[in-house]
């Protein structure tokens, strides 16, 4: 028979159309089984010969093939322990039949064809796993477990590695298990007993499913993926697995855990297991080093096995070759592995799946996605269709003519076409993922700087050659952009800097290379804020969140940041590392406004709403945590529980880069005296300590630095006080005993954590409070004398000085606050406080423009020195970038107008509130 007559005959790849009618396929499949094998035989002889000896079985599962399927998979699972051997085998025979002809009849997809295969592995690994765990018990091998254990296989686990993880497995595929037991389950008497058991059952399996016997062979098992497979036993326990990953786990190892699944033996046991793993595969920052160890590896494969060199269609491999199917599954699984551990959705096995969440993620486009899985599904089809002809474990295309034409009967094709068709996916995948692995080369370098580059190797960042030979690469980028700045030589020694003051160098030269948006970035900063570039020195991985989506959107707001700081805490495993977590969240956000200040997308204004928004989220996300962990040791708070108030800038929600929080906590326990826990405090002592608990929470110094220092000398009666204030004593000392100063920090209170019923009756006493103290009449008297005692206390640092001194802004605050009293005003902001010192008569209109032109000025000034120098405004140590982002941010031609500016602000200001304070 004709290759011709033999395309009539055989459909291409997956047809939808055939598969809404699979029943009528098959059953006219049945009815004319001869001209199908006629039509197969000579491409595949191997099919060939399943056909002949399973024809009557085929006949029936025709009519309707998943059915088929299911009832064969059903008969794996019951089979007895002296059945395994053949019955295994005939399943083989039966599965791999059905699967071919179902491909071949374009009636299942490849990801239905891939999932039978496994499907059916992952039955014979788990029948095995569980006759034989089930014979040693009954030898009474396997101390401390009964017969019922052996339904779990008595704690061991088959993890399912690579395409058998993923439900991809091919028609002649290896399977790669690591096999496992809970040790857990064993105490020290029975443990090296059961650990002997395991290791036969391991090797009695292997046996069962690997041997070659008159029936063939059921499949060829691999277990070299386990930790140190040279030197470790088949079966090993999931504590010293777990060990071994987090000392020496490699880059290969965490890529290979991306597809790995618990498929057979206790699958709970095995989910607890890979949890356990969870830190060592998706590690919490952008991992962009992983590119680096997939190129490396890529090229050990190829040189291994002689792959190198231009594409030639004879013997080419279609997996392991230029643009073949690894290149894909590397592409895919090593973007997961950067990003997988910030996104939790990039954590599946399959590599459709894989490609369609990295382009929802925005990773890659989603016409990428689209193209890379087309030629996945024609690279894998190739590939089956290949081994289909001899049940060869083969990924080679063939080397003969005859060989094409056989192997495009098989596909469907003209031979003609098919190597047309070849050659171009072939070369489109190489054209889509080499340049993601491979790295360019390096451009030569001028002298710019020469003095200075030449001590950078001398600094931590580059200990290791990896880290030189990355940077050697990005290096000419960056110094050109430097030499680009408008005074390339302070932006250099700024760059010197921050590569001074960098740990380690590796990963964060690598994220560089792949995102070369960075170099402008960190060039920028260096050129524009001191400040800034030493914090990224310290928090280097802050540049996570510029590449991982949304650096650029719309502010989401306190209560919107709240809730994703709750998601992100709960991806951790602990109380520290939600801590920690915290942190990482916190130092993200706070990268992002200070970025988005500096280049102007932003204003100092609404910087610092930001910064508040950002701060209150911290401490409301963090209060629910805090509030379970004390719990848990002194049980629930007594009575009605807290709420946490912002003071000062957090109360008036405008903070700066460098701000601190004045906090003050206030309870309601409503008469109960203490506690009831494990460990029972009485009232007072709860709150105080509990108080305490969340102050560390947010200030103890960690692996990820802290969140923000915290300040508590607003509460009542200051340091003398009790850090935690119950709601009576509160009120009654806010009425009869507190002084003029306290009232004043009242005008900002905010609840931002805790009750917020609580907080709302905090707030209704705030507000009546401010209107009974109105009518004080010594608050004029008392406020005059408080300024005095400040100004005496506390003298500017110097002219550019934008919080102390008359008519600046603490003084321009100071009286907004006391209008705020005086009025009896329930306004935080200070335009507002000001406005209702007008509302009240006391202020008149010149007097509010003259007090709002110094707020606005000098809070321009506050927010930028502490965005650029961390400290006060000193313009001539500035560098030019600082001085024209000051420029650009108040309005100003130059430093010389700027100056005369805050003299005039400042001056107007201050005859105003000296002034109103008689």
């Amino acid at each position: 028979m004709s290759f011709e007559s033999r395309i009539t005959r055989i459909p291409r790849p997956y047809e939808p159309e055939r598969a809404a009618d699979a029943a009528a396929l098959f059953t006219g499949l049945s009815d004319n089984t001869a001209r199908l094998v006629a039509g197969t035989g000579g491409s595949s002889p191997y099919l060939l010969g399943l056909m002949q000896k399973e024809a009557d079985w085929l006949a029936g599962a025709f009519h309707d093939p998943e059915a088929a399927l299911d009832a064969a998979l059903a008969v794996v699972r019951a089979l007895e322990a002296d059945a395994l051997a053949v019955e295994l085998r005939r399943a083989k025979r039966r599965i791999a039949a059905l699967t071919a002809l179902a491909d071949l009849g374009g009636v299942w997809p490849l990801e239905k064809v891939t999932g039978a295969l496994s499907d059916f592995a992952a039955a014979a690994v788990d029948v095995c796993l569980r006759r034989l765990v089930a014979a040693e018990i009954n030898r009474g091998k396997i101390p401390s477990l009964g017969i019922e254990d052996a339904e779990v296989a008595g704690g061991m686990i088959a993890l399912a590695m690579g395409k058998m993880g993923a439900g991809e497995l091919n028609y002649s595929s290896d399977i790669d298990l690591i096999m496992l037991f809970d040790e857990s389950r064993f105490d020290e008497d029975s443990y090296f007993d059961a650990r002997a058991a395991f290791i036969r059952v391991t090797r009695k399996m292997t046996s069962i499913l690997s041997d070659v016997t008159a029936d063939g062979y059921v499949f060829r098992t691999d277990l070299r993926l386990r930790p140190d497979a040279s030197v470790t036993p088949v079966c090993l326990s999931t504590l010293a697995a777990e060990h071994y990953y987090e000392s020496v786990g490699r880059t290969w190892e965490r890529a290979a855990y991306i597809k790995a699944n618990p498929c057979a033996g206790d699958i709970k046991a095995g989910a607890a297991f890979l949890e356990t793993l969870r830190p060592f595969v998706w590690r919490k920052h952008l991992d962009f080093a992983a590119i680096q160890d997939a190129h490396d590896m890529r090229l050990k494969i190829r040189d291994h096995k002689g792959l190198h060199g231009p594409l030639v269609l004879e013997g080419h491999n279609m997996k392991l070759g230029r643009g073949g199917i690894r290149e894909i599954e590397f592409f895919t699984q090593t973007r997961q592995l950067i990003a997988g551990g910030r996104n939790p959705a990039l954590r599946v096995r399959q590599t459709r799946e894989g490609l369609q969440e990295l382009a929802r993620a925005e990773w890659i486009p989603q016409e990428v996605a689209d193209t890379l899985y087309d030629h996945y599904v024609f690279h894998r089809t190739v590939e089956h269709r290949v081994q289909m002809i001899n049940d060869q474990q083969t990924h080679a295309l063939p080397t003969t003519p005859e060989g094409f034409d056989r192997l495009a009967a098989l596909m469907g094709y003209e031979t003609a076409a098919l190597r047309a068709e070849l050659v171009q996916r072939i070369e489109e995948v190489h054209t889509l993922t080499e340049g993601f692995f491979a790295p360019g080369e390096a451009k030569p370098l001028d002298d710019f700087g020469a003095e200075i580059v030449q001590r950078w190797m001398d600094y931590p960042a580059f200990r290791s050659d990896r880290a030189v030979e990355i940077f050697k690469r990005l290096r000419p980028e960056i110094l050109s952009r430097l030499k680009e700045a408008a005074k390339p030589d302070e932006a250099l020694l700024q760059f010197d800097a921050f590569l001074k003051g960098l740990p380690a160098g590796v990963q964060l030269f690598s994220l560089f290379e792949a995102n070369p948006q960075l170099n402008q970035l960190i060039v920028d900063i260096c050129a524009t804020a001191p400040a800034l570039a030493q914090y990224l020195s310290r928090n280097a991985d802050v540049f996570d969140m510029v590449i991982s989506g949304g650096f650029f959107s719309e502010w989401p707001g306190a209560e919107k940041l709240t809730k994703r700081l709750e998601r992100a805490m709960r991806e951790a495993r602990d109380y520290e590392d939600k801590l920690n977590m915290a942190r990482r969240f916190m130092k993200e956000w706070h990268f992002r406004v200070g970025v988005h200040h500096l280049r102007g997308l932003i204003t100092a204004v609404e910087a610092g709403r930001e910064y508040a928004d950002l701060a209150e989220a911290v401490i409301a996300g963090l209060w629910p945590l805090v509030l379970e962990d004390f719990s848990a040791k002194h049980g629930n708070p007594p009575g009605r529980g807290a709420v946490v108030l912002g003071m000062g800038s957090l109360g008036a929600a405008r903070l700066n880069s460098a701000s601190d929080l004045d906090l003050i906590m206030i309870y309601d326990a409503e008469g109960v005296e203490a506690s009831e826990g494990r460990r029972p405090l009485a009232t007072r002592a709860y709150y105080a300590r509990l108080t305490q608990a969340l102050v560390t929470a947010v200030t103890v110094p960690m692996s990820d630095g802290r969140l923000y220092e915290v300040d508590m000398r607003l509460r009542p009666s200051g340091r003398q006080g009790p850090v935690a204030t119950s709601f009576t004593a509160f009120q009654d000392y806010q009425r009869n005993e507190a002084w003029t100063w306290e009232h004043l920090a009242l005008t900002r209170a905010r609840p931002v954590a805790g009750n917020m019923e609580l907080g709302a009756e905090v707030e209704a006493f705030r507000r009546v409070l401010l209107a009974e103290k109105s009518k004080g009449g010594s608050v004029l008297a008392d406020v005059s004398e408080m300024r005095s005692r400040i100004a005496a206390a506390k003298a500017p640092q110097g002219d550019w000085d934008a919080k102390i001194g008359a008519g600046r802004l603490q003084d321009v605050e100071l009286i907004a606050q006391t209008a705020a009293l005086c009025a009896g005003s329930d306004a935080r902001l200070v335009s507002e406080q000001i406005a209702a010192g007008v509302a009240s008569g006391w202020f008149n209109a010149a007097d509010e423009a003259a007090l709002c032109r110094a707020a606005a000025l000098f809070w321009q000034l506050q927010a930028s020195a502490r965005l650029l120098t961390g400290g006060v405004l000193k313009p001539e140590d500035l560098g030019e970038g600082g001085r024209r982002f000051i420029l650009r941010e108040t309005g100003y031609e130059n430093i010389e107008a700027l100056r005369q500016a805050m003299a005039e602000a400042a001056q107007e200001a201050d005859a105003v509130v000296t002034r109103l304070l008689g």
